[in-house]
């Protein structure tokens, strides 16, 4: 079967790889339908590596994906052939006690043995079919296309912040960074009641895409700016809730400044060099929380349902398609194109 395949620092392939054997148990084979390309895809194809995860041998590359039941393994109940799905990629293996300490307290992103899509020495799905645990893959309704399934990934980061802030009805929300992964988070904090969402990033095209999907305000990286905009909108106090998903320590600070007395700040963007400092006594005073955020873990479900109730509309942030056969053209598009390319979308099938 045809697939994607990165061998090193920019040498992505369309080649052959021979297709999964029959599902095992409690296990499904899925037509592989639409994939979407990831910031974390593009990593590693322009650096070979995020972080410790080091693409040591041809890795196919790919995530956030849906597709077509094609062949339904042992013990499986409540998926059939035909049956469309979006798939959830990160899997607990359970090979040891921590895994399942893990899993049993719902907290499988934990796990530290986690199969993942596309994280090194595991394969993604920019492929033809791929065999997945059928617990985690998640039948789409008929009002719900497959190209949206594909984006419940990306959009779990902004349900999971949105919850364990958490967000409640009626809270102002800052976000500091519109790429995807902030533009996701302020649909799900819309979703979540949020009554005013202000993003912040230094991209113009950005943020006229996040007053488009109902942003309150938008900020072009201006912290001071951004402060202010926080409390006038809260009679003084300042946001409620703020999400940072930039990963530059400018946006931290700007975050936490933003913040009330009592609010929560979660973080979402990794730092390019691992390190931020930060003002510790600044915290105290004001009994700031800090909240790192690893993945997500049950947020699929709620993912769907926002999706077939209108609640959340991601067919604004789909910058481009691609097919399968141009995938290596659509990660150098990509690249060429990241300040305005929000979420490009592959067609598999």
């Amino acid at each position: 079967m045809p697939a994607a395949v990165l061998h090193g620092i920019k040498d992505l392939r369309l080649e052959e790889v021979p297709l999964p054997s029959a599902p095992a148990r409690g296990e499904v084979q899925i037509h592989i339908a639409k994939v979407g390309i990831c910031g974390s895809d593009v990593h590693y194809y322009e650096h070979g590596r995020i972080g410790d995860f080091i693409v040591e041998s041809p890795m196919v590359l790919g995530h956030e994906c849906s597709g077509v039941v094609s062949h339904v393994g042992e013990g499986v109940s409540h998926l059939k052939e035909g049956d469309r799905v979006a798939i959830e990629p990160g899997v607990p293996r359970l090979s040891n006690a921590l895994s399942h300490y893990y899993m049993k307290r719902g907290q499988y992103n934990l796990c530290p043995d986690i199969f993942f899509f596309a994280t090194p020495p595991d394969h993604g799905s920019f492929c033809s079919f791929v065999n997945h645990r059928a617990d985690f893959c998640f039948k789409l309704p008929e009002n719900v296309t497959l190209e949206e399934g594909a984006m419940i990934e990306p959009l779990s980061t902004g349900i999971y912040a949105a919850r364990v802030a958490p967000v409640r009805m009626g809270d102002t929300v800052v976000i500091t960074g519109a790429g995807p992964i902030g533009l996701m988070n302020l649909l799900a904090c819309r979703a979540a009641g949020a009554a005013n969402v202000v993003i912040s990033d230094m991209v113009a095209s950005r943020l006229e895409v996040a007053k488009h999907i109902g942003a309150t305000q938008v900020v072009q990286g201006n912290a001071d700016e951004l402060k202010a905009i926080a409390r006038e909108l809260t009679d003084g106090r300042g946001a409620d809730v703020c999400i940072e998903c930039a990963g530059h320590p400018s946006a931290l600070d700007a975050a936490i400044g933003a913040a009330r007395p009592g609010a929560t700040v979660v973080l979402i963007g990794m730092p390019p060099n691992d390190t931020a400092t930060i003002n510790i006594n600044d915290l105290i005073v004001r009994e700031i929380t800090l909240r790192p955020i690893f993945r997500y873990n049950n947020t699929f479900p709620t993912g769907v349902e926002l999706l077939a109730s209108g609640k959340v509309d991601v067919k604004p942030l789909i910058s481009r398609r691609f097919e399968l056969s141009e995938v290596p053209q659509a990660f150098e598009y990509v690249l060429d194109n990241r300040e305005t390319c929000v979420k490009a979308i592959v067609n598999v099938d």
